[in-house]
């Protein structure tokens, strides 16, 4: 049986899946018709049907056959946040993401809390395999410093994908970075100073809100809606109403949401602030996870006049253990390169040498094909399982990209104690006042999905859910 044959054959089946082009309650064919359609053994359309089952897109029925699998029930979208942002706050999170990624280092508790993909998913072999060939071919890797901007190879390669972005930008344009934190920090720091207020989206990553915290400055909400991203509108009234001196958006897959702004929409925030003279640090982290297989133009493709940060990593699809990530800071890179090296020197040799090695033999696109399917299944399974096991009156966000769902649990829930409840069970979730600098969102929770479907991840989505029913009726 080949291997990559049967993934192929699965790969084909699931995007017909997520595309519509096979509706829940479809019958697949036989195992004997797809076998002799096809040309391939009878070992290997098992073996696709059999991946295609563990990630939940496909169910068996005794005696007859496989099937595209119902969604229990189709659980309802978070409600919008109100329109009113309120005045900006000082920002204070740090010890609620300490304790979380404490939990996350847990060997025994279900991370559900954090937004990774699991080993299993990621092309680990491949770079483990390129960093030893590497380590041994160049004997004096890491004796100096690759001062900013950084590796030149890596910094080539990237040019190069950005093409498939829709940008052109040169190999000079790009920093390296330790991970995208890394790239946001420098890029607020750049065009902030402490006290300044910065605006950004409700609900928004608390990775976001820890850098605000970190560097002193005031967080003013805007709200974030679930199909579509940052509220326009709502940021043009904030702007009206006083000093904005940066804005934070993650325009693609947009976290906790999984929203993706529409091209129009990315134009219209760029010209609205290139007519208030405000920057915008874009967090592209999640552009090559848009389930769709599709690559959506950064915010940056509309900027004339270099006012857009563009920040990347690969930190969500390769690995994030190598801590590879890039600014492009237009009119700010020469205070960003000035950050860098003030804070951080240089980034590490090896890891660039690994990335840029790995995307230029083409296997990135390999993976990425294979890992968005995944990614997309995963999501929709848990999606599935929340629907079904979680107290009636739930609402779940329907992500168009990234690995994370965003529930909204009946009002009067309380998610802060959902999460403490569940971490005594040996599970971690991200409650939903985390993700707000007003400690907003008070019966919201984030969940991951970034494992693979087991009989362990099941238990612990139905074990939530039944804290939320019980927290709800206390």
């Amino acid at each position: 049986m080949d291997g990559l044959l049967y993934e192929q054959l699965a790969g084909e089946i699931a995007e017909s899946i997520t595309r519509g082009s096979l509706k829940p309650g479809a019958r697949l064919p036989s195992v004997r018709t797809f076998s002799g359609e096809r040309g391939v053994s009878v070992a290997t359309v098992l073996a696709a049907y059999g991946q295609l089952e563990r990630s939940g897109l496909v169910e068996t029925r005794p005696r007859s056959g496989y099937y595209v699998r119902r969604r229990q029930c189709a659980p309802e979208a978070p409600r919008s946040p109100r329109r009113a942002s309120g005045p900006s706050r000082v920002v204070s999170v740090g010890d609620a993401v300490a304790a979380l990624q404490a939990s996350m280092r847990d060997p025994s508790v279900v991370p559900l809390g954090s937004a990774y993909a699991a080993p299993e998913l990621l092309p680990m072999q491949a770079l483990n395999g390129l960093a030893a060939s590497i380590a041994r071919e160049v004997r004096d890797v890491g004796a100096t410093y690759d001062a900013p901007p950084g590796l030149l190879t890596l910094r080539r390669q990237l040019a190069r994908r950005s093409l498939d972005w829709g940008l052109s930008l040169g190999e000079d344009e790009f920093l390296i970075t330790l991970g995208a934190t890394e790239a946001v920090s420098l890029a607020l720091g750049a065009v902030t100073k402490p006290g300044d207020t910065v605006a950004v989206e409700t609900p928004t990553y608390f990775g976001i809100l820890q850098i605000l915290e970190h560097l002193g400055l005031r967080a003013l909400e805007i709200p974030s809606l679930p199909g579509t991203g940052i509220d326009i509108d709502a940021l043009a009234d904030a702007l009206r109403g006083g000093p904005v001196r940066a804005v934070v958006a993650v325009p693609t897959a947009t976290n906790p949401l999984g929203a993706v702004m529409a091209p129009e929409a990315r134009e219209r925030l760029v010209r609205l602030l290139a007519r208030h003279d405000v920057p915008l640090v874009e967090d592209d982290v999640y552009g090559d996870l848009v389930f769709d297989g599709t690559r959506p133009r950064p915010c940056k493709g509309w900027d004339r006049e270099g006012r857009v940060l563009l920040c990347g990593a690969t930190s969500k699809t390769l690995a994030p253990g190598l801590r590879v990530g890039w600014v492009v800071a237009g009119r700010y890179e020469a205070a960003v390169r000035r950050r860098k090296y003030a804070l951080t020197l240089a980034s590490p040799t090896l890891p660039s040498m690994v990335v840029a090695e790995y995307l230029a033999s083409g296997a990135y696109d390999r993976h990425l094909r294979r890992f968005q399917r995944a990614v997309a299944a995963q999501v929709e399974r848990v999606r599935d399982e929340v629907a079904l096991c979680f107290p009636p009156g739930t609402r779940v966000s329907d992500p168009r990209g990234g690995f994370v769902l965003w529930v909204e649990l009946p009002p009067g829930t309380r998610a802060l104690e959902v999460a403490e409840r569940a971490l005594a069970q040996g599970i971690a979730i991200a409650p939903g006042p985390m993700f707000s600098a007003r400690g907003r969102f008070p019966n919201a929770l984030r969940l991951s999905c970034g494992m693979p479907w087991s009989p362990e991840l099941e238990r612990a989505l139905h074990a939530v859910g039944e804290i939320a029913a019980r927290a709800r009726g206390g």
